[in-house]
C-alpha cells in the first residue's frame, strides 16, 4: 500500500488503537478525532495527527459527519475507516465520504443502506437461499408492531430495524408486556443509531449465536474467513466469543459457508462484513442480520487464520484484488473486558484507572483502548479492553484465557473480569451446552461479590509530576508537557461505586452511577412502594432502571428528562 495514503479513523477507543497499529505496520498515516471527554485518550495519543470533533456526546462529536469530514480535509486524508458502532452502518457517511472525494473503507452506501434495513436483509438472505425466521416483511412503528405481532407469534424478539450491536433489542413472552417492550425498543432505536424503527422476529429458544466472516473485493473474489460462536450474551450483548464453533462439523460448515458466500454474492458486497445467524439443536441455522462492517470479535478470525482483517479491509478499499485461501488452525477465544461490575447488575463504572498491567506470554494478545492514569467517560460504551488467546484446541485456549485473565490487573474502576472466570469454569461452557438465553438463568443462582475499594489509598506524598496542556491549533490537537513544583497532586476522584445503591439516609435517592436521565418515571407528591422505577438512566450505552427500596411519598425530585447527573447527585427524596 503506497504510502502517500493517509486513514482518518472515524472513531475512539481499543478499535481505532487497533487501525492505528496496522497503519502504522503498512507505512500508512493515521488521523485521530476525538471529542472533549477523549482529549487525553490513547487513541489521540498514538496517531499521527489528532483533530477535535466537538463535546462529550456523541450527536455533536463522533455522530457529526460534517465534523468528520472536515477534520479528514484538514489532516488531507485520503481514506476514511469507520471502525464499529457510531457512523459504521451510516449509508449517508459513507456517501458524504467519497463525495468528499475520499475513500471509505467499507462497502457501498448501497450496500449499507440494504444491508442495514433488517427487513431488506432478511429478503435479500432468502433469495440467495438462506433460511429466514417468521417475522415482519418491514420496518414498522409500535403501533403496526402491536398489530403484527399475534401473527408472528410468542415469544417475540423486538429489534432496532436499522442498528446492531443488541441495542434497542427486547424478548417479549406475552401480550401483557408487548406495549412496552415496544415503546422501549423504539426509543432505545432512535438514540442509538437516529431512527424508532423496530422490526419483530419470532424468538428461537435454546439457540446458538453463530455468524460468518466474509470478505469480498471489487474484482469478484469473495471469501469465507471462517465461523465464529457468540452465544456467551447478556441482554443481547456478547461477553465471550469463539473460533471455530463448537457445534460446527464439516458439514454444518460447508453449508454455512456456501450460504454467506451465496449472500454476499446476492448484494453485491465488497469489503469485510459479517453474516449473523442463530443455530438450533438439530445443525439448521437461520439468517440474523449482517452486519456491514469489523465486528469487535475479528481478533478470534485473525488468532486462527494469521490474517491481519483492518490490511485486507484497506487493501480492498483501494481496489487490490484480494484472493483469500484461509486454513484456521486452532482455537481462539475473546473475552470483552467492560467497566461494569458483575456484582451488582453489571451496573456501568466509569472513572479513572489507577492500576493498569496487561497479561502476556504465548498466543496472548490485549486490544486496549487506555492505561493507567486514563479516564473513562460515561459518554460512551463499557468496553476498555478486549482479552484474545489462541491454543491448539479449545481446551488449550480455554486454560489459557483463565491464566491470562488471572494476570489482568484493573484497579480504580470495576471489570467484568470476575464473571468471565466463573464462565470459563462452568460446566456448561466446558461442554458448549450454553446458548445465547443460558448466562442470565445461570448467574441468577450465583452470589458474585460486587467490586468496592476500588481505589487505593493515596501515598503519603506525591513527587513533581508533568502537567500536560491540550492546545488547540485551527481544531489540531497539539499537547505539550510542563513541569511545575508547585503543581499540588490531584485529588482522588470519587469511585463510581461510592453511591451505587441509590438508596441513602433520610430517603434520599442518588445517581449510581453519571448519565443522562432518559425519562422520569414519578411525580412529586406520588406515593411509591419499594422497587417502583424512580427514572431511567443511560450510562455508557445502557439503560439503568433506578429504583426505590422503600415506600413513601415523593417530598422532593430535582431532576428532569435529557439532564446529566454525576454521581452520587440527588434524584428524589422519599419520605
Amino acid at each position: 500500500m503506497a504510502a502517500k495514503h493517509k486513514v482518518l479513523i472515524a472513531n475512539r477507543g481499543e478499535i481505532a488503537v487497533r487501525i492505528i497499529r496496522t497503519c502504522r505496520e503498512m507505512g500508512v498515516g493515521s488521523v485521530a478525532v476525538y471529542s472533549d471527554a477523549d482529549r487525553d485518550a490513547l487513541h489521540v495519543d498514538m496517531a499521527d495527527q489528532a483533530f477535535r470533533l466537538g463535546p462529550p456526546a456523541a450527536s455533536r462529536s463522533y455522530l457529526s459527519i460534517e465534523a468528520i469530514i472536515d477534520a479528514a480535509r484538514k489532516a488531507k486524508a485520503t481514506l476514511v475507516h469507520p471502525g464499529y458502532g457510531f457512523l459504521a452502518e451510516r449509508s449517508a457517511f459513507a456517501q458524504a465520504v467519497t463525495e468528499a472525494g475520499l475513500t471509505f473503507v467499507g462497502p457501498s452506501a448501497e450496500a449499507i443502506e440494504r444491508m442495514g434495513d433488517k427487513a431488506a436483509a432478511r429478503r435479500a438472505a432468502d433469495a440467495a437461499g438462506m433460511p429466514i425466521v417468521p417475522g415482519t416483511p418491514n420496518p414498522v412503528d409500535v403501533a403496526q408492531a402491536k398489530k403484527q405481532a399475534p401473527r408472528i407469534g410468542y415469544p417475540l424478539l423486538v429489534k432496532a430495524a436499522f442498528g446492531g450491536g443488541g441495542k434497542g433489542m427486547h424478548v417479549v413472552r406475552d401480550a401483557d408486556h408487548l406495549e412496552e417492550s415496544l415503546k422501549r425498543a423504539a426509543r432505545e432505536a432512535q438514540s442509538y443509531f437516529g431512527r424508532p424503527e423496530i422490526i419483530l422476529e419470532r424468538y428461537v429458544e435454546s439457540a446458538h449465536h453463530v455468524e460468518a466472516q466474509v470478505l469480498a473485493d471489487s474484482h469478484g473474489n469473495v471469501s469465507f474467513v471462517g465461523e465464529r460462536d457468540c452465544s456467551v450474551q447478556r441482554r443481547h450483548q456478547k461477553l465471550i466469543e469463539e473460533t471455530p464453533s463448537p457445534l460446527f462439523d464439516d458439514a454444518i460448515r460447508g453449508r454455512f459457508a456456501e450460504a454467506a458466500i451465496s449472500l454476499t454474492r446476492e448484494t453485491g458486497y465488497v469489503n469485510a462484513g459479517t453474516i449473523e445467524a442463530i443455530l438450533d439443536e438439530d445443525g439448521s441455522f437461520y439468517f440474523l442480520e449482517m452486519n456491514t462492517r469489523l465486528q469487535v470479535e475479528h481478533t478470534v478470525t485473525e488468532m486462527v487464520t494469521g490474517y491481519d482483517l483492518v490490511a485486507l479491509q484497506l487493501r480492498v478499499a483501494i481496489g487490490e484484488k484480494v484472493e483469500l485461501d484461509p486454513q484456521p488452525r486452532g482455537a481462539a477465544i475473546q473475552c470483552r473486558i467492560n467497566a461494569e461490575d458483575p456484582g451488582r447488575n453489571f451496573l456501568p463504572g466509569p472513572g479513572r484507572i489507577t492500576r493498569y498491567e496487561e497479561p502476556g506470554g504465548p498466543f496472548v494478545r490485549v486490544d486496549s483502548g487506555v492505561t493507567a492514569g486514563k479516564e473513562i467517560p460515561g459518554d460512551y460504551d463499557s468496553m476498555i479492553a478486549k482479552l484474545i488467546v489462541a491454543g491448539e484446541d479449545r481446551e488449550t485456549a480455554r486454560r489459557r484465557m483463565l491464566r491470562a485473565l488471572d494476570e489482568f490487573v484493573i484497579e480504580g474502576v470495576p471489570t467484568t473480569i470476575p464473571v468471565h472466570r466463573w464462565i470459563l469454569e462452568t460446566k456448561a461452557f466446558r461442554a458448549s451446552t450454553h446458548t445465547t438465553t443460558w448466562l442470565e438463568r445461570a448467574l441468577a443462582g450465583t452470589d458474585m461479590p460486587a467490586q468496592v475499594d476500588l481505589q487505593p489509598a493515596a501515598p503519603p506524598s506525591t513527587p513533581m509530576r508533568p502537567t500536560d496542556v491540550l492546545v488547540e491549533v485551527d481544531g489540531r490537537r497539539v499537547p505539550v508537557r510542563i513541569f511545575d513544583e508547585r503543581r499540588e497532586a490531584a485529588p482522588k476522584p470519587p469511585s463510581p461505586r461510592d453511591a451505587h445503591h441509590g438508596e441513602h439516609v433520610h430517603g434520599e435517592i442518588r445517581a449510581p452511577m453519571q448519565g443522562t436521565i432518559v425519562k422520569v418515571l414519578i411525580e412529586k407528591g406520588q406515593e411509591l412502594r419499594a422497587g417502583d422505577v424512580i427514572c431511567i438512566l443511560e450510562a455508557m450505552k445502557m439503560e439503568n432502571h433506578v429504583a426505590s427500596s422503600r415506600e413513601g411519598e415523593v417530598t422532593d425530585l430535582p431532576i428532569r428528562a435529557g439532564q446529566v447527573v454525576e454521581t452520587g447527585q440527588l434524584l428524589a427524596v422519599i419520605d
